[in-house]
């Protein structure tokens, strides 16, 4: 009951309201970014949602035009290239905001593993594992509030297979484990906790591979 109605209910929801709340400081990110740096404000990218169907998730361009198209993060080295503003954009990940949309439109919950890009075949690999591909894909979760970026692919997938357990246990466990990743999420944003530019799965970082669509 809960997972398939009560959760989508509360996603349907909260992103709605969301969405009114934040369209006034939405706005002013946006004219921020275009003032900070020439680009587009929003790029798209490929993901992995529930029974790993891919959709297109939505998020404020943090990077620079210079970057070569397609590079994944943990390929870009030059981090120097990142204006003040892009870098605090992504250590506060005010950058995932536009994803209250594909919450609103069912192709995310609040909670969830994080989606994987469609060519990060060895988390996908270690989510399967689990069963956590079998889950919507969230804007936080359980592993991001357990390392976020600084978690190898094994751990991640290990902490994305809590979740999907408790969330399959029933509606208590289940609503337990959003309470925690939603509330504990807001903690980590707020100290910073786990956020490392490049590196995938090493032990010394791995910030999702984001794709700059110019």
């Amino acid at each position: 009951m809960y997972k398939t109605v009560v959760k989508r209910l509360f996603d349907f929801v909260l992103s709605g309201m969301a969405i009114v709340v934040l369209a006034i400081p939405m706005l002013i990110v946006a004219i921020i970014i275009k003032i900070d740096s020439k680009g587009p404000v929003l790029f798209k990218q490929k993901r992995i949602g529930l029974h790993k169907a891919t959709f297109m998730i939505w998020k404020f361009r943090s990077m620079p035009t210079t970057v070569a198209k397609d590079m994944p993060t943990h390929q870009f080295t030059a981090k120097d290239q990142l204006s003040k503003w892009q870098r605090f954009m992504r250590k506060t990940s005010i950058d995932e905001l536009p994803q209250i949309f594909n919450i609103f439109l069912n192709q995310m919950s609040i909670c969830g593993p994080r989606p994987a890009l469609w060519n990060q075949y060895d988390l996908i690999a270690e989510r399967d594992k689990y069963g956590a591909n079998d889950v919507k894909p969230g804007l936080t979760g359980w592993a991001q509030i357990n390392g976020r970026d600084e978690l190898p692919i094994d751990v991640k997938a290990k902490y994305d297979g809590e979740y999907t357990e408790a969330l399959n246990a029933g509606s208590f466990k289940g609503l337990a484990m959003d309470i925690k990743c939603f509330f504990g999420s807001i903690v980590s944003v707020l100290k910073l906790d786990g956020v490392v530019e490049g590196g995938t799965g090493t032990g010394t970082a791995e910030k999702e591979q984001e794709v700059v669509h110019k």
